[in-house]
C-alpha cells in the first residue's frame, strides 16, 4: 500500500548551476548529496523531500511532464523577489476559488508552481 510521496525529482543538465537557483534563490537547504554530487535532496520544512539529479536520462523542461508544487507563505513577495533575481515566470499570478498560483521556470527550464491557499 502506498503511504506517502517519498520524492519528488527533477532532472538537470548543470548541477552547479541548478543548485545555485534552489539554494540561492529559493533558499532550499541541500540535506542528502551523493558522494559525486549528481543527486541533491532538499527535505522541506513542512514535509517532503525534492531532488535534483542529472542521472535521470530525462531533458529538463516545462512542457515534458509533471511538475512539483511549492506552498508558499507570501505568494506576492516571493514572485516580486523571484522577478527582481531574473526568474523567468511561465505564468503570472492567477485566482482560483481556492488558491493563488504561479509558475516559474528553474535555472534548466523545469516548470515550478508556487501555490498559496486563500485564507
Amino acid at each position: 500500500m502506498i503511504k506517502k510521496i517519498a520524492f519528488t525529482i527533477y532532472p538537470v543538465k548543470d548541477m552547479a548551476r541548478a543548485r545555485e537557483f534552489y539554494e540561492k534563490k529559493l533558499n532550499l537547504q541541500a540535506g542528502s548529496i551523493s558522494s559525486q554530487g549528481r543527486w541533491v535532496e532538499y527535505d522541506l520544512p513542512g514535509g517532503g523531500c525534492f531532488a535534483i539529479s542529472d542521472l535521470t536520462g530525462v531533458k529538463p523542461g516545462g512542457d515534458t511532464g509533471g511538475s512539483v508544487a511549492f506552498e508558499v507563505d507570501d505568494l506576492d513577495q516571493l514572485v516580486s523577489s523571484l522577478k527582481e533575481n531574473g526568474v523567468t515566470f511561465k505564468m503570472d499570478i492567477m485566482k482560483t476559488p481556492v488558491c493563488r498560483m504561479a509558475v516559474a521556470l528553474d535555472s534548466e527550464g523545469n516548470a515550478l508552481v508556487l501555490h498559496q491557499l486563500s485564507n
